[in-house]
C-alpha cells in the first residue's frame, strides 16, 4: 500500500488525487499498467510531483498532441516501464530508454460539425453539450474550434463509439458527431515558448493577459467573466484581479502565460516580462 495520508497532505484536490492513488496501487498490486481517464492539468501536475517521486512507480501521460492540457496518466511499476517516458502525444520526466516500446494510449478523435457562423461557440460550450449528450468529464480531452464549422477533440474510444452518428445541441446550433482517428484530426499548431515584454498601466488580469495572449482587453474581460481564465489553476471571474510575479495565467485553448518579472517605471506604470507557452 502507498502512504496515502502523506501523499494527500496539503493537496488541492484530495478526492481526485485519491482516485489516482487507487489506480497506482492497482498497477503495483497486479503488475499491469493502468491508464486513467483524462485529468486536468493541475491534477496531472500534482500527481507527477507526488506519485512520480515514488521509486516503485512510473508515470507518463498522453493527450493526443504534444501540448495537450488534459491528459490520461499511465501508471505502472518502474520495472515494467523500462525507463521509457515516450507515449504517443505524451510527456514525462522520470528517465528515458530509447529502446523501450511505448504503451499506446487509449485515445481517438471526435469531430463536432455545425454552422456556427451566426452563433459562435467557445470550447466550453462544446464540452457542456457533450456532457449533456452522455459523455463523462474523464472521457473528454482537449477541444479546439475550427472557425465557424465546429470543433475537434481528443476523447476515449468508448465515448467516441457511443456518440458516433449522434447529434448534439451547442447553444442554438445543431451539430453532428463523428468518430475519427487522431491522424485525421487537424491538430492545433504547437506553441513554442517565448518571452514577451510589455509596459502596462496596471497589473489587472485583463490588461496583462491582453498583452500576453494578443487579444483585445474587452475580449479578455469577457472570457474572464465566462470562466475561461485560470490563475494558478484557480478559475477567476474578475477582470480586475491583480497579478504578481510568478503567477501563471491559463486561457482555455490558448496556452499559458507566466509573469516572470514586474518592475515599476518612472511614470507610474509597470514593465513586465512574460513567458507565453
Amino acid at each position: 500500500m502507498l502512504p496515502r495520508e502523506e501523499l494527500l497532505a496539503g493537496c488541492r484536490r484530495p478526492e481526485a488525487l485519491g482516485a489516482l492513488i487507487a489506480l497506482a496501487e492497482q498497477a503495483l498490486r497486479t503488475w499491469e499498467p493502468v491508464w486513467s481517464g483524462f485529468v486536468a492539468a493541475d491534477l496531472r501536475e500534482e500527481a507527477e510531483q507526488r506519485l512520480g517521486a515514488l521509486s516503485e512507480l512510473h508515470l507518463s501521460s498522453a493527450g493526443g498532441w504534444p501540448q495537450a492540457e488534459r491528459r490520461c496518466l499511465l501508471l505502472q511499476r518502474a520495472e515494467l516501464a523500462g525507463g521509457s517516458d515516450t507515449v504517443i502525444g505524451g510527456s514525462g520526466a522520470y528517465g528515458a530508454a530509447a529502446d523501450a516500446a511505448p504503451l499506446a494510449p487509449p485515445l481517438t478523435g471526435l469531430i463536432v460539425s455545425g454552422n456556427f457562423l451566426f452563433d459562435p461557440a467557445e470550447a466550453d460550450d462544446i464540452r457542456q453539450s457533450l456532457l449533456a449528450a452522455g459523455a463523462d468529464e474523464a472521457e473528454l480531452g482537449d477541444i479546439w474550434l475550427r472557425g465557424d464549422r465546429g470543433a475537434q477533440l481528443v476523447v476515449t474510444p468508448a465515448v467516441a463509439e457511443r456518440l458516433h452518428g449522434r447529434t448534439a445541441q451547442v447553444r442554438t446550433v445543431a451539430t453532428s458527431l463523428e468518430q475519427a482517428p487522431l491522424v485525421d484530426l487537424q491538430l492545433p499548431v504547437p506553441r513554442s515558448p517565448r518571452e514577451l515584454s510589455s509596459v502596462e498601466a496596471s497589473l489587472r488580469l485583463d490588461a496583462v493577459a491582453s498583452a500576453g495572449f494578443g487579444l483585445s482587453r474587452n475580449r479578455l474581460a469577457d472570457l474572464i467573466r465566462a470562466g475561461a481564465v485560470r490563475v494558478n489553476w484557480t478559475a477567476v471571474t474578475s477582470p480586475s484581479r491583480e497579478l504578481a510575479c510568478g503567477d501563471r495565467v491559463r486561457l482555455d485553448g490558448r496556452g499559458e502565460l507566466e509573469v516572470l518579472e514586474i518592475q515599476p517605471t518612472k511614470r507610474d506604470r509597470w514593465r513586465l516580462r512574460l513567458r507565453r507557452m
